[in-house]
C-alpha cells in the first residue's frame, strides 16, 4: 500500500513540474503568420481526408484548427498545441490548448484537431470564457469515421463537432475531454 502512494506522490510531483512548460514552450515558439499557415494547412488537408468535414465547414459559425498537438507520457502526461479561429474564412483569435493527466499511459504521440462551432451561442461561450474546457459548457462530439457516415449539414444539431486528424506516434488512448482551451495574444 505505501509503494502505491509512494508511486502516486512521484506521478503528482512529476505532473507539477512538467504542467508549467507544456503551456509555455509552445505558446511562444509560433508567430501569428506560422499559427495562421499550418492552420490553413491542416484544414485543407482535412477537408481532402474527410470530405464531410468541408459540407459541416460550410455550415459552421467557426472553426479553431489545432493544426500539431504533442501529446506524451509516462504514468503522468500532457499535451500542448497551439491554434487560431477562423470565422468566414479569416482568422479572428489565436488559442491554445493544454492538459494534463496521469495513469496508466506510456508512449508519444503528435495529431491535429479542428472544432466547429455550430451555433452562435457556442462560439460566444468560447469568446467569453476564461478558459474552455472540453466537457463542460457546449456539447462536443467527436466525429469518427460511424459518427460521419449519418452527419450532414442538415442533421447537425450539436454544439460542436470536433475532427482528429493526421495522428502520428503510438500513444494509449486519444481523447479531447479534459482539454483547456484559452485564448492567447499573438
Amino acid at each position: 500500500m505505501y509503494t502505491q502512494y509512494r508511486w502516486l506522490g512521484i506521478a503528482l510531483l512529476v505532473a507539477i513540474m512538467i504542467t508549467p512548460t507544456l503551456g509555455q514552450g509552445s505558446a511562444e515558439a509560433a508567430t501569428a503568420a506560422e499559427i495562421d499557415r499550418d492552420a490553413s494547412a491542416a484544414l485543407e488537408k482535412l477537408f481532402e481526408t474527410t470530405p464531410k468535414a468541408r459540407e459541416v465547414a460550410k455550415v459552421a459559425k467557426g472553426v479553431l484548427v489545432f493544426p500539431t498537438v504533442v501529446k506524451a507520457g509516462f504514468m503522468v502526461g500532457g499535451l500542448v498545441g497551439e491554434g487560431a479561429l477562423k470565422v468566414g474564412g479569416k482568422t479572428v483569435g489565436y488559442y491554445s490548448t493544454v492538459a494534463a493527466s496521469y495513469g496508466l499511459q506510456a508512449g508519444i504521440q503528435t495529431y491535429g484537431y479542428a472544432l466547429f462551432f455550430m451555433r452562435d451561442a457556442a462560439l460566444q461561450y468560447l469568446d467569453q470564457s476564461q478558459g474552455f474546457e472540453i466537457g463542460t459548457g457546449p456539447s462536443v462530439v467527436i466525429v469518427d469515421e460511424g459518427v460521419a457516415g449519418g452527419l450532414s449539414t442538415s442533421t447537425a444539431r450539436d454544439d460542436i463537432y470536433a475532427f482528429i486528424f493526421d495522428q502520428k506516434g503510438l500513444m494509449a488512448g486519444l481523447g479531447l475531454q479534459g482539454s483547456k482551451i484559452t485564448k492567447v495574444q499573438k
